[in-house]
């Protein structure tokens, strides 16, 4: 497995922001989004076994993963790796962009599926697979990165046109300007989190927090 980094810090994004969280982060994406903050992943990286990634996680001694990228479900032994995680008793998050199928997913309640929804600002739209809506479930969640309105009122209309069965979290592009989205999600009463990355908050663009 290609991996760019493992690192120990604060869950930044999500329902579980603020927990302290092993992070693997994958080497390789199949998308390019216009904002992305993680480009140094979609190259370079060191070769590990399944092995060898569990010896350094158990290394931070704490109970919660983060699988993500880049794109972890590009690597040929995520499953594997994911599937001893779970015998190991950890809790896992995957992050995922949502353009590669969820249904070949080992299935347990240790696993948070948190999948981006691309709005247009990513350029990266076209590469959703809707049916992957279908398999969140009230313990994962569904992201939207939103960098203007044009972002909002995409991922209002498909919050009204799909069922979705999850929390939702809506998130500035730098994770941090949060004004402009938390007022037109409070004009629409919407039933979303406003949140920011709380790392950036904390370190900035810094690696490896």
């Amino acid at each position: 497995m290609k991996v760019a980094e493992i690192f120990l810090s604060l869950q930044g994004e999500g329902v579980l922001m603020g927990t302290p969280t092993v992070f693997v982060r994958f080497v390789g994406c199949n998308l390019d989004c216009a904002w992305c903050d993680t480009n140094y992943a979609k190259s370079g990286g060191v070769e590990m076994t399944v092995n060898e990634i569990l010896d350094k996680i158990e290394h931070f001694n704490t109970p919660f993963v983060s699988l993500t990228g880049g794109e972890p479900l590009l690597q040929e032994d995520i499953n594997t790796l994911i599937t001893s995680l779970l015998e190991e008793s950890y809790h896992i998050t995957l992050e995922t962009n949502g353009s590669l199928a969820l249904n070949e997913l080992p299935v347990s309640e240790e696993i948070m599926i948190s999948m981006d929804m691309k709005c247009p600002s990513s350029g990266m739209t076209r590469s959703e697979m809707y049916d992957n809506l279908s398999f969140l479930s009230p313990q994962d969640q569904l992201k939207f990165v939103i960098a203007d309105r044009v972002d909002y009122l995409f991922a209002k209309k498909v919050l009204r046109e799909n069922d979705v069965n999850c929390p939702v979290v809506m998130t500035p592009v730098g994770g941090l300007d949060l004004k402009p989205l938390a007022e037109w999600v409070l004009q629409d009463c919407l039933l979303v989190r406003v949140m920011p990355q709380m790392h950036k908050l904390i370190w900035g663009d810094a690696r490896g927090v």
